[in-house]
């Protein structure tokens, strides 16, 4: 993106641009786990006093927002990475995969011999292979932590990988929104992208587990951007009032879209080079320094 955008949005007098932004959650609100930077929470409420928007943008499905993020209060939310879409209590889309998409992307998934979660506006569904690896994974964390061993900053997939998720065979395939997959070996994001990329969206993915690959599975239009498109018409906003924060791949069409794109500093390299500006780190104040650098603070 042109890096005039910013210089034009920060010269504009604050009373006169009511602005809309968009927050990813992994890595921009929270690291991953359950830490969150203490401003965050007072930078959102106080750019949402000042009367600008303030609306979630996740790859996560609306019923899996960690509650520390959902406590701090936003005006909507875009989730299952662009696939739902709401405004206060109203639905502005509801775009699942078609059951003809979803059986052929579960047939590819199962085909491959890949580990998948599959989501939808209101849960996540594990394939047994899946909740096997969580159960194995917390095992080993439990057992490191028990040692005294240092934490690192995967430890922070034991709560996920605690959890008790509900079989794929009890999913609505009318209602699968997108999938979540690991492989056991890299090969496999380019596997899928060579079995589905045609009707897909096929992204690397930021669980930080060892070995392999893994990443997310979405119909190629359904995305953050299209979405935040679908709602700026909704609220009749310009793009050019929009802001994007995020950290990742599933935030490149976000970018794209959004008048303004700010990468945090512990993004992807990649995501930097398309955003206007770089914050700080996810637990170092990222957001409310982006928010304050944009006059919304």
């Amino acid at each position: 993106m042109d890096s005039s955008t910013t210089t034009d949005a920060e010269a504009r007098p604050r009373a006169a641009r009511r602005r809309i932004v968009f927050l990813d959650v992994d890595g921009t609100i929270l690291e991953h786990g359950a830490h969150i930077s203490p401003s965050t929470p007072a930078a959102v409420r106080a750019a949402r006093a000042a009367g600008h928007l303030v609306y979630l943008s996740t790859g996560r499905s609306a019923a899996d927002i960690h509650p520390v993020v959902a406590e701090i209060g936003f005006d909507g939310a875009v989730t299952n990475s662009g696939a739902l879409v709401t405004s206060g209590d109203q639905v502005v889309a509801e775009r699942p995969l078609s059951p003809a998409a979803a059986d052929r992307m579960l047939t590819a998934l199962r085909s491959r011999g890949i580990r998948y979660f599959l989501q939808t506006g209101d849960g996540v569904y594990a394939s047994d292979d899946m909740a096997e690896l969580m159960r194995d994974y917390a095992a080993a964390l439990e057992a490191r932590v028990q040692a005294g061993q240092e934490v690192r900053p995967e430890d922070s997939l034991v709560g996920l990988a605690q959890r008790t998720f509900p079989s794929v065979d009890e999913a609505d395939l009318s209602r699968i929104d997108k999938a979540v997959f690991v492989s056991d070996h890299e090969e496999g994001l380019d596997e899928l992208r060579a079995d589905l990329g045609d009707e897909f969206l096929i992204v690397p993915g930021s669980m930080p587990l060892p070995g392999g690959s893994n990443g997310e599975i979405s119909e190629r239009g359904t995305t953050k951007g299209s979405a935040i498109e679908l709602l700026l018409a909704h609220l009749g906003m310009d793009a050019a009032d929009a802001v994007a924060i995020g950290d990742s791949w599933n935030d490149v069409e976000m970018f794209e879209v959004c008048g303004v794109a700010v990468a945090m500093g512990n993004a992807r390299p990649e995501l930097k080079q398309l955003a206007d500006f770089v914050t700080t780190d996810v637990l170092d104040h990222g957001i409310a320094n982006a928010l304050r650098r944009l006059g919304l603070i």
